[in-house]
């Protein structure tokens, strides 16, 4: 097994290698046997949004022999006026309560989206990814928190094995189902 090196994201060739690992798999690349076997993303970034985004809380990245392996990026609030694709998330937000309170009412963290690469799923590289996370923002927000598209059951489960507790289910404007679930760093 390679050496593989998990640290925050610091230069815009690793925001390159993150989009470039990103435009792999995303569903708009992917076959139907690959989506339904692999999972899929389903958001795209610019260089731009993605470094503007790492600014504010560095992305998590794995990186094996100088090539990054996989990542979780990072998104706070701004990214309602900067993904509008996400802004049925973010309506949701404003209605679900957690621990007596509304999402929208906490200093929260966003998963904006996790990816490994292929050949180095089945590694632990996505826990590894996530102890980091947990490590570096669990003193600055209250919990990370996402959506994840129930097509996407590779994902779902995957998140639901590290700790993650589903909170909510909804139907976005194109009638696709979400289910949103929080990692509380304090469980």
């Amino acid at each position: 097994m390679q050496e593989i090196i998990y640290k925050t994201c610091a230069s815009k060739i690793e925001l390159q290698e993150i989009l470039q690992l990103q435009n792999e798999n995303h569903f708009s690349t992917l076959s139907k046997e690959e989506i339904a076997s692999e999972g899929f993303l389903t958001c795209t970034h610019s260089l731009e949004l993605l470094a503007e985004f790492n600014s504010i809380a560095p992305h998590v990245i794995a990186i094996s022999k100088n090539t990054i392996v996989g990542y979780l990026l990072t998104m706070t609030s701004i990214a309602e006026e900067k993904m509008l694709q996400l802004r049925p998330m973010f309506l949701e937000f404003k209605k679900v309560f957690y621990n007596s309170r509304k999402i929208e009412e906490y200093n929260y963290l966003i998963i904006g989206q996790v990816c490994i690469k292929k050949e180095f799923r089945g590694q632990d590289i996505l826990e590894k990814c996530y102890h980091l996370y947990k490590t570096v923002y669990r003193n600055r927000f209250d919990f990370a928190i996402t959506e994840i598209d129930l097509y996407n059951q590779r994902s779902l489960r995957a998140h639901l094995k590290l700790g993650f507790k589903e909170i909510h289910r909804y139907f976005s404007p194109n009638g696709r189902e979400w289910c949103i679930v929080i990692l509380d760093w304090n469980k």
